[in-house]
Formats: structure tokens, sequence, C-alpha cells
């Protein structure tokens, strides 16, 4: 009886769904200039099923009740835009067809041009439901991988090695606080075009999920930034960085400098500094260059406002750091080491207090539409060939649609600056995307082309809807410097 009564639950269960392809409903956001699939685009039903493009600009949509009659998508993307309709809404009505598809236009408003999602679960999850070929081997889920934090990146060993902050994995939101490192090929040594991705080929662990790459006994995150390479007297390379361990964002428990050990192929530390070493170690993001006496590591955040001889001895000895810092005595500034580097806001109030001339100003940064003052707070700068000058991408603080969400582009003729005006190239309203970093390296056209990623997250945004799946990960845009609305920013 028993028996009888378990069989006819089970046959009273309904079928177990199994998805094709030709079950779905495609909806493919391109930009309508490009013909270019458009990742981060939502569209939202009037009842509020939100669905958001994957990295290719693909939706598969497959809804009980809604498919075979229209339905209005209303559409919504940062930097993108379609017309309102006389109501005010944005959006288009579509027939949902299981086997069909569909293209939907969008006009990009920002400058710089939303290529994909680099880091996380499902960056082409659509696409994979709707039976397309994905340009990366694992294009859902690698190395338990859900989010990922801000990104350095140097060349090592003929490949790129890089490393990241928090990791959010899927059996738990504290995944991987540690660090995170990858290595990926160059794209003409097999790797990606950027525009596509970059396959991350992430150090893991025993579990194959992703290894703490400065494992330490203590408690709290760890975090590695100013990452960069130096050569020793008997001409050894060696890869080096800040790292700092922490209680919260805002209670630093110990900071000090690390470097990779190549015989485990993690960080170890080699000094942990006094918090009275407050400028006088790696950060940021680091860029090598020739300046007086030879080769220097200078640090960006976003200005380049601290330095180090390039060599292995000089990086490990406090001493031997730079700030660059107005000299009322000298009526300009100068690299020193005796005071910590000027600010953008010091400037600010040198000039207000008329101790400096404003036209010796440096980091008077304003909107070239507005005139407005821009307040930067973290990006990187590096040499373009193409322009012959140093560029800048840099996030803004308080950008008002944003608190860290504004990205502007701006030029200088010396590293140091000045930096005069700049240009807002992607906007996130509500949202951020912080610690900008431009990768010179992935410069195509002589430099004519860049590409930049950062941190896509609700953090710091004051927005209480995190956007699924993109939400704390790395975002790739493309910048051409040719464009006629970045005029306003070239410094000749």
């Amino acid at each position: 009886m028993l028996f009888s009564r378990l069989l006819l639950a089970l046959l009273c269960l309904p079928p177990l769904l199994t998805a094709a392809p030709e079950d779905y409903f495609g909806i493919h956001v391109i930009d309508e200039n490009t013909g270019r699939g458009v990742p981060l685009i939502t569209l939202k039903t009037t009842n509020h099923i939100a669905l958001t493009s994957d990295s290719a600009g693909w939706i598969a949509f497959n809804e009980p009740g809604l498919m075979n009659r229209p339905v209005y998508f209303n559409i919504e993307g940062p930097g993108y835009a379609l017309p309102k309709d006389g109501f005010g809404f944005v959006g288009v009505r579509l027939t949902p067809v299981a086997g069909k598809s569909v293209e939907v236009k969008v006009l990009r408003t920002n400058v710089a041009e939303r290529m994909c999602r680099l880091t996380g679960q499902g960056i082409y999850r659509d696409s994979t439901l709707l039976g397309h070929e994905p340009p990366l081997p694992s294009p859902n889920l690698f190395a338990d991988v859900m989010g990922q934090d801000s990104v350095q990146v140097v060349s090592w060993k003929g490949r790129y090695f890089w490393i990241f902050g928090d990791t959010n994995r899927p059996n738990y939101p504290l995944g991987n606080y540690h660090s995170t490192a990858a290595w990926s090929d160059a794209p003409d040594k097999g790797g990606l075009d950027p525009e596509h991705g970059i396959h991350f080929e992430y150090i893991t662990d025993e579990n194959n999920a992703v290894a703490k790459m400065l494992p330490v006994e203590e408690s709290g995150a760890v975090w590695i930034f100013g990452m960069h390479t130096v050569m020793d007297s008997q001409s050894k390379d060696h890869l080096m960085a800040h790292y700092s361990r922490w209680k919260d964002v805002g209670t630093r428990l110990e900071h000090g400098l690390a470097e990779l050990d190549e015989s485990t192929g993690r960080f170890r530390r080699i000094a942990v500094l006094g918090d009275e070493f407050t400028w006088q170690h790696p950060q940021g993001n680091a860029v090598r260059t020739k300046g007086e006496g030879g080769d220097w590591i200078y640090f960006s955040t976003p200005f380049c406002r601290t330095r180090v001889k390039a060599d292995y001895d000089s990086v490990q000895n406090t001493s031997s750091y730079e700030a660059l810092a107005w000299s009322t005595e000298h009526g300009d500034y100068v690299w020193q080491n005796a005071t910590g580097p000027t600010t953008q806001k010091d400037e600010e109030k040198l000039i207000a207090e008329k101790k400096m001339p404003k036209e010796k100003a440096r980091m008077q940064v304003v909107d070239a539409q507005t005139g407005k003052p821009v307040h930067l707070h973290a990006g990187s700068v590096h040499w373009n060939k193409h322009r012959e000058r140093w560029v800048m991408i840099a996030v803004q603080e308080s950008g008002g649609v944003s608190y860290l969400g504004e990205v502007w582009y701006a030029e200088a003729k010396q590293i140091e600056g000045p930096w005069r005006k700049a240009v807002k190239i992607a906007t996130h309203p509500k949202y951020s995307f912080y610690n900008p970093s431009h990768h010179a390296f992935f410069d195509q056209q002589d430099g004519r082309l860049i590409y930049f990623q950062g941190t896509y997250t609700e953090t710091f945004s004051g927005n209480p809807i995190a956007t699924p799946r993109y939400d704390y990960n790395q975002l790739m845009y493309r910048l051409d410097l040719d464009d006629e609305r970045l005029k306003a920013a070239r410094v000749d």
C-alpha cells in the first residue's frame, strides 16, 4: 500500500523541464551605430520582471503566460538610451515567440563604449541558453568566482599577472578575502581580443576555487595595490606590491611590502611598516617611466604624486620615496621626501589662501563643458602614443548622479601634470564604478583605441537594488581618442 502511494505521488509530480535553445525568445540589444551587442541593458516588464543583457547583448526570454502575445519592456542601462514615448515611457513592445529572436537598438550616450563583463558568474549566460558560441571556454562560472573587486595587473614572465581584491563565491558571501590572482595571455599570443573579455586562468587551491594570494594567520581582509616589477643588482626580476590588512573598510590593522614568492606562487610579507609611513610605499596604479637619473615607478592615485627609483633596493627603502609637494620657498612644486604629497584639495586651499598662484596648480581639473571643478578619487595614468600625451582615466568623487560612478578623461604633457580640462566618458547613475584602470598593453591602432575596466557595484551608491550577476564585478570599456567629444580635453 505504501509503495502504491509513493508511486502515485511521483506520477503526479510535474515533469522536469530541460529548456533547449529553441524554447527561448532571443532579444539582442545592439548599439544602433555599430551593431555590436550591448551588455548591462535591463528590460523590465510591466510587473517588474527584470532581465539584463549578457556580455554579448543577449537576453533569453521564456516566461509562462507572456509568450505569443505583445509584451511591453521598459529599457534602461547606464550610458545608453531610447527616445521616450508620448507618456514618457522608454521601452519597446515585443511579441515573444519561442525559437525566434529580435534586435532592439539603443543609442550610446556615453563617450566610452561598454564592451563586456570580465568577471563573475553568467558572463555569457543568455548567449549560452540561446545556443550561441561564447568566446570564453568557461563562460558562466570558473574557479567559483561570483564577484570580484578592484584589479591590478603587470606583465610578468611573458604573460599578464592579475590581482583582484575581495572575491565572492557561491557557497558564502565571504569567499576569498586575501586577494585573488589569475594569468592571461596577450591577444597576439593566444589571448582574447579585449572587446570580448579576458580568459583569466585563476590560481586555485585544492578545491579548484580561487586561492589566497597572501595567506596570513591573522584575521582581516588583505588587499594588494601598487603592483609593479623591478630588478635587483644581480639582474633578477621581482614582483612587488604594497599590502594592507583590514578589520573593515575604515580600520586598517597592518600594512607593508609584499613580494611574489615564485617557489610557492603566493605573495609573502617582506616588511611590516609603521602607521607613520602614510605615503612612503607603493599604492594605486604603478606606471614605469624614464625620468631624472633613470627609471622611476610613479604611483597614480589618480594623480602621480609619489615615486621611487625603479630598483629592488629603493622600493624597500621608505626614505627613497619622493612626494610632489608645493614649496612656498621655491614658489613651485618640488620632488622631496620631507613631507607628504600635496593633494587636489590641498591645492584648492592654497589657492583660496593666496599661497599658490592658480596658474601653478597641477590638479585643478574642471569639466571642459561647464568649467565646474571635478574632484577625482582614483584612476590611472599612462603615456599614449597616438596623442603623444599622458592620459588619465579616473572616477569622480561626489559626481552628482552618482557618488563614485562618473568616469573622466584628461591629458597632460608631463606625468606630473598640470591636468586642466576633463571630459566625462562614462556614467553610472545611482551606482558605483570605482578604481578604474586603463590597460595600456591592450591599446590598439597605436593608442587610438584604449581599454579600461573598473568595479561596478552598488557599494557606496545608496542604491538598494543590486544588478543581478553584474554587481561587484569588473566591466570593460573602450574609448576612441579620436572621438570629437574628447577635443575639449586635448592638450596641444
